[in-house]
């Protein structure tokens, strides 16, 4: 017998919908469920490397961490990673498989995945309790209905009820909400079952009145209404979003140990990927994290950071534009601290031999690093670990540039010239040992009197973080009706909503 189910839908993009999914599984797995995620289909930068060496979402991986599970490929059968505005790289149960266009995907290519989604959904549906399943952007976008396989799709073909998230913070959420299940085909509103309402502020008994009103118009419930928390949005999926002013991923800007703060200054680079990688150094008490595209950004930091990214030859032309390069080499040649990771480690090499990702054939890097490398068409996806700073380290590794290396002193994968650091290893910071021993170093390197706390355990942190998400749901969500819609399993069978607005 298939386990319960239920598809955890939203008015819009950015809604809150892998934390919401994150906070259910969460919630369940404390009740001793036996729960999984799944995102049939996701569009992300930010990816993560599960056992058996498969590139998922990094949003999955979270949830299965929430959940108390490995991640596994069954958990994001599709994962699509932009390379600009028209294309993106398609991932089939964790490997590449080609590049297509929006309209290539959506032409054809996306129906015929359907299948390989459904049979990966069974599998883990007859292996849990509960499978909590993520959509995509909004199950309203009716002009992608007709091949749609990640919303009402799959819940309509795998029988599952949707609950639908709307970001009151945004204002408009009881218009999305109608708004949404009104677009839908009748066929499709029996399977909404209800709203759930996030980033709250304020009294909740003044928004229960429009609460009510929505019940009569729909004949559909609210099944709880979560209040607005700092600090919940866990490993997003979308590094082309991000906000260049301030602070862009939310840390607990702790105050020092010692005399001194950190100051990390991340090069918001175009397709930049797994920018997760930062999270850990944000963890530190002292530590203070920013993204920046200006040079002029780049005086005050104690350490430069350039991350991944999708498109290495494109994003090397941005710092040339930007005049960040020129700020960067000479920043190596005055000995202040510089860590590329992944695409980042490449830019800083002396030549990129690139037939894969832009076919631009050879192209000077920035030359701080003895690092020759070329693009193969295998992508390389592993889970290394080893020792680096007399510590313990792990990460994974996701690319298609392999580096050839001509001097500097070893680094994990990579090499180090003075304070200019390179590796291909995401994740790396995440080892509390070598963290610390490498911030140690940048700290010495930039003159600061800063002192790394000796208990910041980041896997502890992200664990606290997964808990109050599962409070969120335990405490402001009707968890028993909640729960009785995941264990039905079943579509509700709602009266239909003609389109349009009420009268």
């Amino acid at each position: 017998m298939s386990g319960g189910g239920l598809l955890v839908a939203g008015t819009t993009s950015d809604a809150g919908k892998s934390v919401v999914t994150a906070g259910i599984c969460r919630w369940l797995v404390r009740q001793g469920v036996k729960v999984a995620p799944f995102k049939a289909q996701n569009m992300s930068l930010n990816s993560f490397v599960t056992r058996e060496g498969a590139e998922i979402g990094r949003a999955q991986a979270m949830q299965a961490q929430a959940c108390r599970i490995e991640p596994t490929a069954l958990m994001n059968p599709v994962l699509l990673k932009p390379g600009g505005e028209q294309s993106s790289q398609v991932v089939l149960l964790g490997k590449p498989v080609g590049e297509l266009s929006a309209r290539g995907y959506h032409g054809g290519r996306q129906q015929k995945l359907l299948g390989t989604v459904l049979d990966c959904l069974a599998e883990l549906r007859g292996t849990y309790d509960a499978v909590i399943c993520e959509g995509a952007g909004s199950p309203a976008e009716i002009n992608l209905r007709r091949t749609d396989i990640v919303n009402m799709g799959i819940a309509r073909n795998a029988g599952l009820p949707v609950l639908v998230v709307g970001d009151i913070d945004r204002g408009g959420v009881f218009a999305s909400f109608f708004g949404t299940v009104a677009l839908l085909s009748p066929e499709d509103q029996e399977f909404v079952a209800g709203f759930l309402v996030n980033k709250f502020r304020g009294d909740v008994s003044l928004l229960e009145p429009g609460l009510d009103m929505l019940h009569g118009l729909t004949g559909r419930r609210t099944y709880g209404v979560l209040p607005f928390r700092h600090g919940l949005g866990i490993d997003e999926e979308d590094g082309l979003r991000v906000s260049l002013r301030g602070t862009v991923r939310e840390s607990n800007t702790a105050p020092p140990v010692g005399e001194d703060v950190l100051r990390v200054a991340v090069c918001a680079i175009p397709l930049m990927s797994n920018f997760t990688d930062v999270d850990a150094l944000a963890a530190e008490p002292g530590v203070v994290v920013r993204f920046v595209d200006r040079p002029e950004e780049l005086a005050d930091a104690d350490l430069v950071v350039i991350p991944g990214t999708r498109g290495t030859v494109r994003a090397l032309e941005w710092l040339r534009e930007r005049g960040l390069a020129e700020a960067i080499v000479r920043r190596a040649a005055e000995q202040r601290p510089v860590l590329g990771i992944c695409g980042g480690f490449q830019i800083l090499g002396e030549h990129i031999e690139d037939e894969v990702e832009s076919r631009r054939g050879q192209v000077d890097g920035l030359g701080v690093l003895p690092v020759r490398v070329r693009f193969a068409r295998e992508k390389t996806l592993t889970r290394p670990e080893g020792e680096a700073l007399g510590e313990p380290v792990s990460g994974y590794e996701i690319h298609h540039g392999i580096a050839s290396l001509d001097g500097g002193d070893p680094f994990l994968d990579g090499c180090r010239v003075g304070q200019t650091w390179g590796t291909h290893w995401h994740g790396s910071l995440e080892s509390d040992g070598f963290r610390r021993a490498f911030l140690r170093e940048v700290a010495a390197a930039a003159g600061r009197r800063f002192v790394t706390a000796p208990d910041t355990s980041f896997a502890a942190l992200r664990e606290e973080q997964l808990d109050r998400l599962g409070d969120l749901i335990e405490q402001h969500a009707d968890t028993d009706a909640l729960w009785r819609l995941i264990e039905s399993g079943a579509p509700q069978g709602l009266p239909f909503i003609p389109p349009g607005a009420p009268a």
